[in-house]
């Protein structure tokens, strides 16, 4: 059963800068019925409402869900119909209006899809039809809400990148020697993309950086032999900070302005389906898959340490998951929870007398969380 929790502050003046974070997990099922919730993206809107595209692999359709505030609403986007699966390898994000643009890999006929909710329907179109084209997809919304995606090209083994200039999408390869999975796209300041990838050829951890007039591409770490499941967010300072499975657990880069920081948040065999998000510090906060326990982890970086935390496991958990954190540095995580075949969310809820608030005169603040299911 879900429930509302309403918390009213009412506040005179200074009463603090923070908001501490709980370590207590609330959890529910999105959607159920059928096999829903593999590969599946999330992200907040303005009023740190989640929304979240998914795949339903009874059906073979693209679904998407979107809380309003009180309830899930919750759709069909592409039905891929008596054929192959059409929302495999989906990557979500949300406008300045609150509506959803999701990437998308048509399994098909093989092409990268992009779909876009206008405010009363999908326009759903085909990006790149140009051999198999379109796994691995990521996508970012540049200050226009025009749409960047980062995509692997089966066909030639090409890290390929489409963008949408309010008429026509510009489509170009950004690396012709790399077999581009799990690749990660963030736009910084300028509107300049930036891609994370695993080449599997070579089995490194790759990089690339547009700088107005030409893509620069390094390897940031080649030892360990394992860079699977890439996810990379941009700093204030519009520097790259990437999470990923190495060869020693779970992986986490971040470029100082000079140099790549690399080390090991969590070792083992975990770090699968990593996703990263930056809160307002710059602190990393990672959701992934740890293998030998079948749980889905969360790693926090807390200044001097990482703290580390399992957010739901046993029973042969294994799945998805992606993370986003709100304007008060809360997680929220979307997972797939594989012996149930269920899509499920999970979020925390501030402790009671940790709201901090800025203000004169009456401030209200009306939190939404539910209750851990049982």
């Amino acid at each position: 059963m879900r429930r509302i929790v309403v918390l009213a502050v009412i506040t005179f003046g200074w009463l603090g800068t923070g908001l501490a974070q709980a370590d207590t997990w609330y959890i529910e099922t999105v959607d159920s019925g059928g096999s829903v919730g593999r590969y599946n993206s999330l992200a907040l809107d303005s009023s740190g409402h989640p929304h979240i595209s998914y795949s339903y692999l009874t059906s073979k359709n693209l679904k998407y869900a979107a809380w309003d505030g009180s309830s899930w609403g919750i759709e069909t986007v592409d039905d891929g119909g008596a054929g192959q699966q059409a929302g495999r390898y989906s990557s979500l994000a949300v406008d300045s209006s609150g509506y959803a643009h999701i990437s998308y890999w048509d399994e098909n006929n093989a092409d990268l899809k992009y779909a876009a909710w206008n405010g009363s329907s999908w326009d759903i179109e085909t990006v790149d039809s140009t051999g198999s084209v379109g796994r691995s997809t990521s996508v970012a919304l540049n200050s226009s809400d025009y749409a960047h995606i980062s995509y692997w090209d089966e066909t030639n083994d090409y890290l390929k990148y489409a963008a949408w200039d309010g008429s026509s999408w510009g489509i170009e390869t950004v690396d012709s020697s790399a077999r581009a999975y799990y690749t990660s796209v963030a736009l910084d300041s300028s509107g300049h993309a930036h891609i994370s990838y695993w080449d599997s050829v070579s089995a490194n951890l790759k990089y690339a950086a547009w700088d107005g007039s030409s893509w620069s591409i390094e390897t940031v770490d080649s030892g360990g032999g394992v860079y699977e499941h890439t996810s990379l967010a941009l700093d204030s300072s519009g520097h790259p900070h990437i999470s990923y499975r190495g060869g020693s657990g779970l992986g986490y880069a971040a470029w100082d302005g000079s140099s790549w920081g690399i080390e090991t948040v969590d070792t083992g065999l975990v770090g699968r389906f990593s996703s990263l998000a930056l809160d307002s510090s710059g602190y990393a906060h990672i959701s992934y898959y740890d293998d030998t326990n079948w749980a889905f982890k969360y790693a926090a970086w807390e200044g001097s340490s990482w703290g580390i935390e399992t957010v739901a496991g046993g029973g042969g958990l294994e799945g998805y998951t992606a993370l986003a954190l709100d304007a008060y540095g809360y997680a929220h995580i979307s997972y797939y929870d594989d012996p149930n075949d269920d899509l499920k969310y999970a979020t925390t809820l501030p402790e009671p007398g940790t709201i901090a608030l800025f203000g004169l005169g009456l401030v209200a603040l009306a939190l939404r969380r539910r209750y851990k299911e049982s």
